[in-house]
């Protein structure tokens, strides 16, 4: 028995009077007419003449809005056939750090306490991150993150040792989630690359973390970010307990804008 398909609505309206471009208000008119329905995965959407006669737009907004839904994984075009509502693919998930950011959202309640900071030869794994040979110079540091003066994070790094990119405080504070996640310091990190794993926390860990006797479960956040010149800076990871990070997402259609309605021109 076939899964009987919502009654069709009445089309949307293009708001002339709006400040959104045509094109996008017709991108999110069929991205919620996906989101409703009306459209399910597999189908057709309307051919180019067709919305250009409904919405009283041209070819090319047409050709925009499709091409905005494509960039969105929400439609797919075939080459003489027409375009295509994507299935769901859980592949495409992306997990978000908004629990990270909101744990740092109010900087007067964030404090980073340095436990440790020298000078050490790069091992292999630093090396192998850092671009440097075993041996290099380093700058090793050891941190503790803490919320309301409630350890949240352990972190060790190992920082690119380089008399002509000298390190100072403003630096470090960078490479930190407080840095990171509030967008203070100086703008040195370019980008990076972020690995999240289980592992299990030992007694050192713990012991700064607040837990109990280890080994125990936990969460590792590995970093290696880099500088405009596309050069690694720093490699390290953050620990915390399992029960201090949980990492969700929403996946599927929804709607744009939330409802909440544009403004007008005039307004």
């Amino acid at each position: 028995m076939k899964t009987a398909r919502p009654k069709p609505e009445p089309p949307d309206r293009i708001d002339r009077d709006a400040y959104q471009p045509a094109y996008a208000q017709l991108a999110d008119i069929l991205r919620g007419q996906v989101a409703r329905g009306r459209f399910l995965p597999g189908d057709r959407l309307p051919s180019e003449a067709e919305l250009c006669r409904t919405y009283q737009v041209s070819p090319m907004t047409v050709r925009r809005a499709v091409n905005i839904l494509a960039d969105q994984d929400v439609v797919r075009t075939v080459q003489g056939l027409g375009t295509f509502v994507k299935p769901l693919q859980l592949g495409a998930a992306a997990f978000q750090l908004r629990e990270l950011q909101d744990l740092f959202s109010d900087p007067d309640q964030v404090r980073v306490k340095l436990l440790d900071v020298r000078m050490v030869p790069a091992g292999q794994g630093a090396a192998a991150e850092l671009g440097l040979s075993p041996g290099d110079k380093a700058i090793f540091i050891r941190r503790l993150l803490l919320v309301r003066e409630e350890p949240a994070f352990y972190h060790r790094e190992y920082l690119v040792y380089d008399p002509g990119r000298p390190v100072v405080e403003a630096e470090m504070e960078v490479t930190s989630l407080r840095g990171l996640f509030s967008g203070a310091g100086d703008g040195l990190i370019k980008g990076g690359r972020l690995t999240v794993e289980a592992v299990l926390l030992d007694e050192e860990a713990l012991g700064l973390l607040a837990g109990g006797p280890g080994p125990a479960a936990g969460l590792r956040l590995e970093h290696v970010f880099y500088d405009f010149d596309d050069r690694p800076v720093s490699w390290g990871w953050f620990l915390c307990r399992s029960d201090r990070l949980r990492l969700s997402t929403r996946v599927g259609y929804e709607r744009a804008g939330s409802g909440r309605p544009g403004l007008k021109r005039g307004s």
